[in-house]
């Protein structure tokens, strides 16, 4: 069975006010690890991360929880480590290790799951950050936004 190659969307695509906040957090990020560099634990990174968000001015929730629902009942949630302006989520790693397609393929269920259009994978693990740097879309939800903006503009070139 071929196997189906995934187009890159590019960030143009995206929301900018979420393009913005995104890179916002990328810096700030950058910065820790600048800082700090690699061997702390996943804490020690959360805890900085949110110092240089808070000077920032960057809106998060840490610890946020999403309900897994399964038929309309709850059958468990997601934590997230941030919660960024009420639209993506963020993760954060510190181990030495590359992230795989299981944790890019586990992020996206829960992007699904929590209706998110984008999830950051941040792991300070890695010498350098760019390497530990993943960004997870969730393509239901861009499809639909897409949709819904098609649909908008249809109506407003009909009336």
């Amino acid at each position: 069975m071929p196997t189906q190659q995934r187009r890159a969307i590019p960030t143009e695509e995206l929301d900018p006010e979420l393009t913005s906040v995104s890179r916002e957090v990328i810096g700030a990020a950058i910065e820790v690890h600048k800082a700090l560099g690699p061997g702390f634990t996943a804490d020690v990174y959360r805890n900085a991360l949110a110092q240089e968000l808070n000077t920032l001015s960057v809106t998060y929730e840490r610890d946020h929880a999403f309900p897994i629902t399964y038929r309309d009942t709850k059958v468990g949630e997601l934590n997230f480590d941030f919660y960024v302006n009420e639209r993506f989520v963020l993760q954060v790693l510190a181990e030495h290790r590359e992230i795989d397609g299981l944790d890019r393929t586990s992020l996206r269920a829960s992007l699904r799951s929590a209706d998110l259009e984008l999830g950051l994978i941040i792991n300070f693990g890695e010498r350098r950050l760019k390497d530990g740097l993943v960004r997870v879309l969730n393509p239901d939800k861009l499809n639909a936004l897409r949709e819904n903006n098609h649909d908008h503009n249809d109506d407003n070139h009909n009336g």
